[in-house]
């Protein structure tokens, strides 16, 4: 063990991510040459080549693979002695790092704000918000503690902790009536003008199989945001299923959208916190998740 740290550990983590030195060396706050010396001199010291080097791109080996997973195993292990540490005799402090899906942060975060400083005064707390994937990837490197996101989730390293459930409304413009019946049944949802979330948001994908009439071999436009996504509606290209938290309460595209709930209850998504299951800090996590089963009680939606 001797002359192996814990940096080392990290940069060929960092390698491995960016599969560039460059960026990894900046990742780290470290100079290139510094950072392949390094890596240089584990590699002799292990007896493994973990990396390939080429002129454009960077490769794991196989048996880098291998010692690149255990690199990660380590590096959490001593997060989870750091948060050991840093526990203080109050039922949660220090920092948190609190991120959310992008369908889900920007109306979540403004009903949790107070109620969590109130509870938590001492607890610095950090937001984050991305997509599904890149959120349990940032779970697992402990760059992030927590995290919302829907569920059903293929994740065993990760603890899901069911919070609340959220049900999906029907937008479409006053004169696009989309469906024969009030309230709508996802049954009679028609197979063209589904406007969709782009690739990569878990949303887009629910939204699907809900839609099972709908032709996934039709030409559609795809929105980045929720925001876009009800603007496109609004401007009569089509219709759309939106989470009950992003119907804003006074609505700027008021006369252009029309918002109607299902007439299946389940209709919806399961939200969950998710943190790493070996964690240290799973106590505190699930004080939290409490915490936002009281606040984040879905807001009665009208029909428009």
């Amino acid at each position: 063990m001797n002359g192996l740290s814990l940096r080392d550990l990290e940069y060929i983590v960092a390698v491995a991510e960016y599969r560039h030195f460059g960026k990894a060396a900046n990742g780290c706050a470290v100079s290139q040459p510094a950072l392949s010396i390094q890596i240089r001199r584990l590699e002799q010291k292990l007896g493994v080549m973990i990396f390939e080097r080429s002129s454009r791109r960077v490769f794991l080996t196989a048996h880098g693979s291998v010692i690149v997973d255990q690199a990660r195993t380590i590096l959490n292990e001593a997060e989870r002695l750091l948060e050991l540490a840093e526990r203080g005799t109050g039922p949660m402090s220090g920092i948190l790092r609190l991120s959310a899906i992008s369908t889900l942060g920007p109306y979540v975060f403004p009903l949790i704000l107070r109620p969590f400083k109130a509870t938590y005064p001492e607890v610095e707390l950090i937001l984050g918000e991305t997509q599904t994937v890149q959120l349990v990837e940032d779970l697992r490197a402990g760059t992030a503690d927590v995290g919302l996101l829907a569920t059903p989730l293929d994740a065993p390293d990760l603890h899901l902790e069911p919070v609340f459930f959220e049900p999906f409304v029907l937008i479409h413009a006053p004169n696009n009536e989309v469906a024969p019946n009030d309230p709508p049944s996802i049954c009679d949802l028609p197979a063209e003008g589904l406007l969709l979330l782009e690739e990569g948001h878990c949303l887009r994908e629910q939204a699907l199989s809900l839609c099972h009439r709908a032709a996934p071999s039709l030409q559609r436009r795809h929105a980045t945001s929720l925001e876009t996504l009800r603007h496109m509606v609004a401007a009569g290209e089509g219709w759309s299923i939106l989470p009950q938290l992003a119907v804003p309460e006074v609505d700027p595209l008021r006369g252009l959208i029309c918002y109607k709930r299902f007439a299946e209850p389940d209709v919806g998504r399961t939200v969950a916190l998710a943190w790493r299951r070996n964690s240290a800090r799973a106590e505190e996590h699930l004080l939290l998740a409490d915490l936002l089963r009281q606040v984040l009680e879905p807001c009665d939606v009208e029909a428009m």
